[in-house]
């Protein structure tokens, strides 16, 4: 699944394209993917502009000034910017058509398995924050209120391993499988350690370690995640990078010990039993 820097990657190759330029369109090739599409879509957005675009988790906002459009991109879903006229394929599901300097421009959403999602949220609904999907999130990991001291804060009592607790995303978003790995490795903290039982010294450099790891694999284009690609149709590189994920059994590049795996919360965690303690 698209992890926060695969978002942040498509939301700054897809901006130039849309923020300042009106909807021509909206083309809805299903009824909908995750959730059904607003039906009335097609109507909503033509003759609009789109002011800026933004990101929250792992959700793509494309703001309006009557509201907003939440962009999801589910376990393979991802978006490219096209000349308008380009043939849908199978899994293209949606098209946003968008006035451009030279002619028309789509943005289009693939998703073969289906699992994204394209919603609306009309500013005559209440603050955006409040969206069902969105008012839960936790702190954002690139913005100043993200800090060891809340991740010490908001994990005193849990007993819910580390690991789990940065992929909730009621503390902190966007913090997803791979980068929980990584940034665990980084700050030489045990994947399998109860969340409360972490000090503050320690959840310090956790929070410096998912700042760096999230901060390069954006630099990097993401990582190459099974069908994700970015806007202009490249994978990202992050996966080079990698210091456990993805490593089962390779000799870490630290310690040289083979790098475990194990299953929490139905996921796969790599970790160094020499490097994390």
């Amino acid at each position: 699944m698209p992890e926060l820097p695969e978002v942040e990657v498509t939301r700054r190759g897809v901006a130039p394209y849309l923020e300042g330029r009106a909807v021509q369109a909206v083309v809805l090739r299903r009824s909908g993917l995750r959730w059904p599409f607003p039906a009335d879509l097609p109507q909503a957005l033509p003759g609009h502009t789109v002011g800026l675009t933004g990101r929250r988790g792992k959700y793509l906002l494309i703001h309006f000034a009557h509201g907003t459009l939440i962009v999801h991109l589910g376990m393979s879903g991802h978006l490219r910017i096209l000349p308008c006229g380009v043939a849908a394929q199978k899994h293209d599901h949606f098209d946003l058509v968008m006035a451009g300097a030279d002619g028309p421009q789509v943005l289009r959403m693939t998703d073969p398995r289906r699992f994204g999602a394209v919603l609306w949220h009309a500013n005559a609904d209440g603050a955006l924050a409040d969206h069902a999907l969105l008012r839960g999130l936790g702190v954002e990991p690139l913005e100043d209120g993200f800090s060891g001291q809340l991740l010490h804060q908001r994990t005193r009592g849990r007993n819910t391993t580390v690991k789990l607790a940065l992929m909730a995303g009621d503390i902190v978003v966007g913090v997803g499988n791979i980068y929980a790995s990584e940034s665990l490795f980084r700050a030489g903290i045990n994947p399998k350690t109860a969340a409360g039982r972490i000090s503050l010294a320690r959840y310090d450099k956790l929070a410096q370690a998912i700042r760096a790891v999230l901060a390069e694999a954006i630099v990097q284009g993401g990582s190459t995640l099974r069908d994700f690609i970015s806007v202009n149709g490249q994978s990202g590189y992050f996966q080079q990078s990698y210091f456990v994920y993805d490593r089962a059994g390779v000799p870490c590049r630290v310690c040289g010990a083979p790098v475990r795996q194990i299953k929490q919360g139905q996921r796969s965690t790599f970790y160094c039993v020499n490097c994390q303690k």
